[in-house]
């Protein structure tokens, strides 16, 4: 077990708090746990790079605790009628089609190693702001309705980029 690890294990453990938080109304500390996350995120990853404690169960372990804690995040702000329930739905859907389609090439033996597109990276960062947006705007307000709607946009456009993307470079593999 490495410092990142724990630093990721501890991120995963924010996506519940977060929702509690959120189910709440506690915005500012719902706020508050998701740039926490982000910034462990970010220091994890610099500790892993930095001192060269990069190990297997770290590759596993940090995107699952950016997926749950965005899957949760999103989830928990559609059931509260923050985000309209169709913007969860397309990406928590994204997030399902790429796991089953990994599953699914491991079970058929045609195993294929996912490395994260440009449009995947743009596609979390997208994510990651309009949650930031949101949560931020349940806070403490002053967010423009028009950056809100070109958030929705942005994220809602590249997550379905990305689902696409990943869906052509599965169909290709299992095709091949």
């Amino acid at each position: 077990m490495t410092i990142p690890n724990l630093i990721t294990i501890v991120r995963l453990l924010m996506a519940p708090l977060a929702v509690v938080m959120i189910g709440a109304g506690y915005w500012a500390g719902a706020f508050a746990v998701f740039l926490f996350a982000g910034v462990s995120d970010a220091v994890d990853g610099f500790i892993a790079r930095r001192f060269g404690m990069q190990s297997q169960l770290g590759a596993y372990l940090d995107p699952l605790a950016d997926k749950a804690l965005l899957v949760s995040i999103y989830v928990a702000l559609a059931i509260h009628g923050v985000l309209p329930a169709w913007v969860a739905i397309v990406v928590v859907s994204r997030d399902i089609m790429i796991v089953s389609a990994m599953v699914l090439s491991m079970l058929l033996d045609r195993p294929m190693e996912v490395r994260p597109l440009i449009v995947s990276k743009l596609n979390t960062g997208a994510q990651i702001g309009f949650a930031a947006l949101l949560l931020a705007a349940n806070a403490f307000g002053g967010v423009p309705e028009g950056l809100l709607q070109l958030a929705l946009v942005a994220t809602v456009g590249l997550t379905l980029c990305s689902a696409a993307a990943y869906l052509v470079l599965w169909l290709r593999h299992m095709a091949a």
